[in-house]
């Protein structure tokens, strides 16, 4: 790499802080699913080395064999105290919060509290495609609110959408996901206290995934967690320091309750508790504590990633429509105009050797899109999108 340029903070960037050849050697998901003449942009792992605090919070707990099981509301301390610092969220009650094992599992058992067997979930696709697969697996009816064309909750059809799932089972949820993934949308305050009503209206259930709530880079972009607005009392909410802090592999999350969803979460059973990995526990507590400069370094070098993707998509892919998000280190892009059919992923994976993520298993909206992971290193953005321009000539 070349120089690694710092933040404000003194933080040095960490996007910049790997090679190629370093970043090979790792064998998560995203560097041995392919063959190594593939460049990786598709699932959700940063190209960077962890935290500081993290690794002498993992280093400490195994030097110690602190390899047991989790107990205590630490995490949930830490994070109450960075949401209260982070997005000015003083009311995040830790008496109403439970340790879970990923975002995703929480997210199954908090529908498991507030649905049963056969009742509609509603979805805002395009959105994470364990949306679909989670919600189907668990024996849940999925049912697609599409985002407007602006790429935000179109209210109307999530309206129209209530009313029916209510009509027909009288118990229905909502899955939001706050930012959303894959657009990097932030909700704004309005449209989650608009959505809140709607829910206490028809009496929907929502339950929020905000794991990508540390991650938002837009200039102004606010996050607002959904436990914060009018009318959410009876909402749960799912959150992790796993995508602010690249820590997918040391699983731990928390679940949040509303006031009018205590009792919902009381009856969670206690097994689900044991799920969570104690190290992982340590480790997100450790990041929401003592890393948010580092977040900081690499939120800023997140935002001149997707800057430099605008620059790089007009340049060379000028067909390529790329509406800049507010969060998450995704981008969305619209491969359409291009004429690649439903699957420009497969296209550029076969004649590119660069792997994205498919906009198809996002659901309705998806075909003709692909997702991009943009936190890596400028050089790889910029080696990926000549490769990209190159398979279409």
């Amino acid at each position: 790499m070349t120089s690694i340029e710092e933040h404000p903070s003194g933080e040095p960037n960490p996007l910049r802080a790997l090679t190629l050849d370093q970043l090979r050697r790792r064998t998560s998901m995203k560097w041995r699913t392919y063959p190594a003449d593939v460049l990786p942009l598709w699932v959700a792992e940063m190209d960077v080395p962890l935290a500081a605090p993290v690794v002498r919070a993992v280093t400490e707990a195994v030097e110690l064999g602190d390899t047991g099981y989790p107990v205590g509301t630490a995490y949930a301390e830490a994070l109450a105290t960075f949401a209260g610092k982070r997005w000015g969220w003083d009311d995040l009650a830790v008496e109403r919060t439970a340790i879970v094992p990923d975002v995703m599992l929480g997210v199954v058992e908090m529908l498991k509290l507030v649905t049963g067997p056969g009742d509609p979930v509603i979805v805002n696709p395009p959105v994470y495609p364990p949306f679909h697969a989670f919600v189907s697996h668990m024996d849940r009816r999925v049912v697609e609110a599409p985002l407007g064309a602006d790429l935000r909750i179109d209210l109307g059809v999530l309206e129209e959408e209530f009313r029916r799932a209510v009509a027909g089972s009288g118990r229905a949820a909502y899955l939001l996901c706050s930012p959303h993934n894959p657009t990097g949308t932030v909700h704004t305050a309005e449209e989650l206290a608009a959505v809140a009503a709607l829910a206490e209206r028809y009496g929907v259930r929502v339950v929020a995934d905000e794991i990508h709530a540390p991650v938002v880079t837009g200039p102004g972009a606010r996050f607002v967690p959904y436990l914060s607005v009018p009318g959410a009392e009876r909402g749960l909410a799912l959150m992790s320091a796993s995508k602010g802090w690249n820590l997918a592999g040391l699983k731990a999350a928390l679940a949040l309750a509303g006031p009018g969803a205590a009792a919902d979460l009381a009856r969670m059973p206690e097994e689900v508790g044991h799920g969570p990995s104690h190290v992982g526990v340590l480790a997100h507590t450790a990041a929401l504590r003592d890393g948010t400069a580092w977040l900081d370094a690499v939120l800023a070098g997140i935002e001149e990633n997707r800057r430099l993707l605008t620059r790089l998509l007009a340049e060379h892919l000028p067909g390529v429509v790329h509406r800049s998000g507010e969060a998450t280190y995704l981008a969305w892009l619209d491969c359409r105009p291009l004429g690649l059919g439903d699957d420009p992923a497969d296209v550029f994976l076969r004649c590119g050797r660069v792997a994205l993520s498919s906009g198809i298993p996002f659901g309705t909206g998806g075909a003709g899109h692909l997702r991009l992971n943009l936190a890596t290193s400028a050089e790889v953005i910029t080696e990926a999108v000549r490769r990209m321009a190159a398979a279409l000539d």
